[in-house]
């Protein structure tokens, strides 16, 4: 019976190891940042200081700041060429060049019909994934043309998050997790168990729960935790298989070993 319980125990042991994603410490950086918006494969960085956005790299410095739009609530630097910057409390997002010069402003306010968005987030060609809070709709929005490519079903629980690629959409919600194509259809859909924040690279998903991060690999449903040390998750990001996780006044870069 006693090595029944054995075996059994080691079993349990094993698959508990096999759904941990391993990772390696890189090293520690100070952060002076308020906000990392997104590091690229070149080391640059995007973020926010003083509701000011910053494009920095190891040869120069560019910045963006619109005082007249008031707090800057997000920012996608996904696609470097057509970065967006949304400023929730006037219902109003700017579209700025890899010079961090404005080519497009949109204001929310004045579409037909109106549009109150919460979230945004960067879509292929000249579009934005948006959502709408008067109908409870995420749409893909092209802003050049000033009219919705796709829109989704309604969804019935409270919008934690939105992050995207040029094809898929992420929906965080409270209750699911929802996966949504360029169509507008929906391609997957996970319950919440507890996750407030994702992010997204090459399809594949960080997301954090209380003080913990996990994994879910692309086009999979299982959700896996990363083994990191214990640390104050402020921020954390995704660059192909880099993780980087804010806490206080520290970067701190792992690699993920996800294969």
């Amino acid at each position: 019976m006693k090595y029944i319980l054995l075996f059994l125990c080691l079993t349990v042991i094993s698959v508990r190891a096999q759904n941990t994603i391993p990772t390696t410490f890189i090293k520690d950086t100070t952060l002076t940042k308020q906000q990392i918006v997104d590091i690229d494969n070149f080391g640059t960085q995007y973020y926010i200081q003083q509701n000011v956005f910053y494009k920095k790299s190891n040869t120069k410095s560019s910045n963006y700041s619109n005082v007249q739009l008031g707090e800057i609530t997000s920012a996608n630097a996904f696609n470097p060429l057509k970065i967006n910057v949304f400023y929730k409390d006037f219902n109003t997002a700017i579209i700025l060049d890899n010079r961090l010069a404005e080519i497009f402003k949109i204001d929310f306010n004045t579409t037909k019909p109106y549009k109150s968005v919460s979230h945004i987030s960067t879509g292929n060609d000249n579009t934005l994934w948006i959502f709408n809070q008067d109908t409870q709709q995420l749409e893909l929005y092209d802003y050049k043309a000033n009219n919705t490519r796709a829109t989704t079903l309604p969804v019935q629980s409270a919008i934690l998050d939105l992050k995207s690629n040029f094809n898929f959409c992420w929906l965080l919600t409270e209750n699911y997790i929802y996966k949504y194509n360029y169509f507008g259809s929906l391609t997957q859909k996970i319950k919440n168990e507890g996750f407030t924040a994702i992010e997204e690279d090459n399809g594949n998903l960080v997301l954090k729960k209380e003080n913990a991060l996990y994994f879910l690999k692309k086009n999979t449903d299982e959700i896996q935790e990363i083994k990191i040390p214990n640390l104050l998750i402020n921020q954390f990001l995704l660059t192909n298989e880099t993780l980087y996780i804010c806490q206080l006044e520290i970067l701190s870069k792992f690699q993920l070993k996800t294969k």
